[in-house]
């Protein structure tokens, strides 16, 4: 699901209140530590779709050369079952950064601790819309 002009909170029950930077101990990556990457060294160039296929050609290693050969069938096998949206992901549920939409729909995140977060969370109800993230456990 993406989103335009909107601002993902970190989850009520997330355990920080500033953005920590996830890491892994597996040679492979988690798809939220690939996330953070691409979300931080790229700010508001991928919608959710692009996000959410960039991250998965990253997580399987697949090839330049397959992805040449094979981009829209590995696209359309992608995205034949649904996904989460990033209320789900672990970077505002358990990592404290909040997910930015821009009106058109690319994202950015930013530490729960920043000046920006606050000033979207403020902001809420004016031009933008605030969800919070899901949480972890029942309230």
């Amino acid at each position: 699901m993406s989103y335009k002009n909107t601002f993902i909170l970190i989850s009520p029950d997330c355990p920080v209140r500033e953005g920590i930077e996830p890491t892994s101990r597996k040679e492979s990556k988690p798809v939220h530590v690939i996330q953070y990457e691409l979300l931080t060294a790229h700010p508001y160039k991928y919608d959710y779709d692009e996000l959410l296929f960039e991250t998965h050609i990253r997580h399987k290693g697949i090839s330049e050369s397959m992805l040449q050969d094979s981009r829209q069938e590995i696209w359309d096998s992608l995205f034949a079952k649904k996904h989460a949206c990033m209320r789900a992901s672990a970077l505002p549920k358990r990592y404290g950064w909040g997910v930015h939409y821009d009106a058109a729909g690319k994202m950015a995140i930013y530490g729960a601790d920043t000046p920006q977060y606050r000033s979207f969370a403020e902001s809420g109800g004016k031009d933008i819309q605030l969800l919070y993230a899901m949480r972890s456990r029942k309230a």
